[in-house]
């Protein structure tokens, strides 16, 4: 597999499309790699025997799956990594003249833009049936990889149980005893999916009540875990993957913290998706396709499930890590994914609110 492209400066995705705005200034891509959009050699020309992926999933987390895929499928594969937000507007910018072939989302919300812009292609049925309706575009052009669920992590020695609903986090017996990572992207995710089920004057009351409530805010999930398990807060907001990778790096004995999947719908249970669009004006359609199916076959999805935490997405996959909830028995709020893309609203709230 060849090296990264190239990654442009920001300058580019100041434009006057109504996207752009939202998804340059939301970050989007995991957090464990600082790799993001290193540079190499930009693309030139595309072939039928190459593909293309602009990647906002980080190169320390899914080299080594696409690596495979690159062996799979036959098919040379150049990697772009970087923030999936603004890869994303980097497409919009790029409209019929894009490099990309695939673009491989942190998130949904991403793609949704993307979607509502018409650069996406339609996917065939037979990679759509795999995952299930919640979990790919309404459109069918892209459909989900893996899961994550947003959870509470808590402190058993300051709590012995965390609340069951986010709305709980902004009374008085919780002051200065939450942690958040307002600058992240799932925590935006977040907010834009509380936003469309309950409302903007609900989800706008609650995050100044998180602030009024004295917050502490962290940037990225780590470090709200992190505090969680010292003890310098009781409970923090945070993907459910985070405590699976410190439990396996650490033991189970060396983490402090739990993790709380909440009940009955709650906002605080979205489960997100990282996933996959093939490309209109890539010219490497085909391409595209076969990785798509690639990333939903048992290899891939085995891979996301134990090498990443996450949920396989793919119908008939069910390995995951020890202890981790069935996908199934999560009540997560049902909502269209899609429709997480009005990022603008959420950071104009954002800052409404004193949270940016």
């Amino acid at each position: 597999m060849r090296r990264p492209l190239s990654r442009r400066g920001t300058a580019a995705f100041a434009l006057s499309a109504l996207l752009l705005p939202v998804l340059a200034a939301c970050g989007g891509s995991d957090e464990k790699s600082d790799k993001s959009g290193k540079d190499g050699k930009d693309v030139a020309k595309k072939t039928a025997d190459e593909l293309v992926i602009y990647s906002g999933r980080n190169e320390e987390l899914i080299s080594p799956i696409l690596a495979k895929l690159e062996k799979a499928t036959g098919t040379k594969v150049q990697v772009r990594y970087g923030d999936s937000a603004e890869l994303a507007a980097q497409i919009l910018e790029e409209g019929d003249r894009t490099k990309a072939g695939l673009f491989f989302s942190q998130d949904a919300g991403a793609l949704g833009a993307l979607s509502q812009a018409k650069m996406l292609a339609k996917l065939p049925e037979k990679s759509l049936n795999k995952v299930d309706a919640a979990f790919r575009g309404g459109e069918d052009d892209w459909v989900g990889v893996s899961g994550r669920s947003r959870v509470i992590a808590y402190n058993p020695k300051q709590t012995p149980k965390a609340p069951d609903s986010v709305h709980d986090l902004v009374k008085p017996e919780w002051k200065g005893k939450v942690g958040y990572a307002p600058t992240n992207a799932s925590f935006q995710a977040f907010v834009t999916g509380m936003r469309v089920l309950e409302g903007d004057e609900s989800t706008l009351k609650w995050l100044k009540g998180l602030k009024a409530n004295a917050a502490k805010q962290y940037p990225k999930n780590g470090a709200v875990l992190d505090a969680v398990d010292k003890g310098e807060i009781s409970l923090g907001l945070i993907n459910h993957y985070y405590w699976y990778e410190k439990v396996a790096e650490l033991g189970a004995d060396k983490v402090n913290a739990k993790i709380h999947f909440l009940p009955g719908g709650d906002p605080g249970a979205l489960i997100n998706a990282a996933g996959v669009g093939v490309l209109k004006n890539g010219g490497q359609v085909a391409a595209a396709e076969k990785a798509v199916d690639f990333l939903l076959s048992d290899e891939a999805q085995t891979y996301f499930a134990t090498e990443t935490s996450e949920y396989p997405l793919a119908s008939g996959v069910t390995g995951t890590v020890k202890d981790l909830p069935a996908l199934a028995s999560l009540k997560a709020p049902k909502i269209d994914l899609g429709k997480l893309d009005s990022l603008q609203k959420t950071l104009e709230m954002l800052k409404e609110a004193g949270l940016v």
